[in-house]
């Protein structure tokens, strides 16, 4: 069986209705994974989803943060946050978990960060160890599952237009890659560069650079990580730029990876 996963940080729910219809009415994933929802849960649009036939669960507050896993079939299992007897609201919305058969799904918005030495980018920098913790706790690398979402780290020089002058970018740092480097150590590897290797391959094009899109003056750090095998069982990946170029976009796109399982 061939299903379609995506992920994609569509910047406040509500604001993205339009692009999200369009994208659902073209390329319908058997799984969508939203991050960056900026909506409290009483106001989550359960039933624009429902017209396309999907389920929700979800978890967000108002203006800040938000996960979302849409998909058409309900999960088996899910949960927000990490379950180790920390969590704040922010970390429950930062992080669901979803089971879907043997398949088992990690949505994650980790923190940007801020700057180097704020409590914002210690927060990030413990996120990561956190979300390790929770795969050796709950997982084994023979299972198979996926970490999708916006990951907020550009993983080498190639996932960043000029890294020459992020070096000291919370997202290009390289405590930042360490810290990722950590978690993709317990057993998983990027999807995309199996399928597409080389450089301009983007997920992010920020407002505030004129022509980003156009330029294709981007950042790599919206990701799918697999185990080994999910990963063996991959059959494509592709970012659906189209959805920037769109009226009142996202300033991330959605990235899609396709599994033979």
């Amino acid at each position: 069986m061939t299903i379609k996963i995506a992920t994609f940080n569509v910047n406040s729910i509500k604001a993205r209705i339009p692009v999200l219809e369009h994208y659902l009415s073209d390329d319908m994933p058997d799984i969508l994974c939203l991050q960056e929802t900026k909506c409290a849960d009483g106001a989550f649009p359960s039933a624009f989803f429902e017209t396309f036939g999907y389920h929700a669960v979800f978890r967000g507050m108002k203006s800040y943060n938000g996960v979302a896993v849409i998909s058409k079939a309900e999960p088996d299992e899910f949960s927000f946050g990490f379950a180790d007897g920390g969590d704040s609201e922010e970390d429950a919305c930062r992080l669901a978990v979803t089971k879907f058969g043997q398949l088992n799904l990690v949505c994650a918005y980790v923190p940007q960060g801020n700057e180097i030495g704020s409590e914002k980018f210690a927060y990030k920098l413990r996120f990561l160890e956190r979300l390790r913790a929770m795969f050796d706790r709950r997982f084994a690398p023979s299972d198979l599952l996926l970490w999708a979402g916006d990951i907020n780290v550009a993983p080498l020089d190639i996932d960043v237009t000029h890294p020459e002058s992020k070096r000291d970018h919370v997202c290009v740092c390289e405590q930042a890659r360490e810290a990722l480097n950590g978690v993709l150590s317990w057993g998983l590897s990027d999807v995309l560069r199996k399928f597409r290797p080389g450089a301009g391959e983007f997920t992010f094009w920020d407002y505030r650079v004129k022509d980003a899109l156009s330029r294709n003056i981007g950042w790599r750090i919206d990701h799918l990580f697999a185990s080994a095998p999910l990963y063996e069982k991959s059959a494509g990946v592709y970012a659906a730029r189209e959805l920037r170029a769109m009226e009142r976009p996202s300033d991330h796109t959605a990235l899609i990876g396709v599994f033979d399982i």
